[in-house]
């Protein structure tokens, strides 16, 4: 009955150390995407919700950190409107918003399936977040459409009251 029991036991940790594992390869190979999105994007916005609001939207993908971080600079107007910066943290996937509402959210990927191109990012907390009221991001939804498509919608809450942010982005070059 103890050997029995010894081998469930061992049996029960090799299948948590293989979940431990696809996990630390599903943020490795979600990152891995994100690094193929350097370069040149072009595209529009939109805001529903609370807030409405259409106009155009650019973005620039560059690696640092001798590639372990991506950054996503959103350009409008030809200024800079915010900046995320997605890397690896053991195996999580974390993405650090630097926020026009000039706070810093960061995020966890809570749902990696490349296989749909899909990574969606939960609030974990803010640095210069004035209130838990005061307007941030509280979550992202990143559509990997194709090599040459992205959707970004970022999920925003002020007051209590909520809005989407859908981005819609086309490569115009690769870097």
């Amino acid at each position: 009955m103890i050997l029995a029991t010894v081998a469930v036991g061992l049996l029960n940790l090799g299948y948590l150390g293989t979940g431990q594992a696809s996990d630390t390869s599903a943020g490795a190979a979600a990152l891995a995407r994100l690094r193929g999105l350097a370069g040149e994007w072009q595209g529009s916005v939109e805001w529903s919700g609370a807030r409405k609001g259409t106009g155009s939207m650019n973005a620039i993908y560059s690696l640092t950190g001798n590639g372990s971080a991506v950054v996503e600079s959103l350009v409008t107007a030809g200024e800079s409107a915010m900046t995320s910066v997605y890397h690896l943290d053991g195996a999580d996937l974390r993405m650090t918003h630097f926020c026009g509402a000039q706070n810093q959210p960061r995020l966890k990927a809570r749902t990696i399936d490349l296989g749909r191109g899909v990574i969606d990012f939960a609030f974990v907390d803010a640095t210069n977040l004035r209130s838990p009221v005061a307007g941030h991001v509280h979550g992202v939804e990143m559509r990997l459409v194709d090599d040459d498509h992205i959707t970004l919608t970022f999920l925003f809450e002020a007051g209590g009251q909520k809005s989407r942010e859908r981005i819609a982005l086309k490569r115009l070059r690769r870097t």
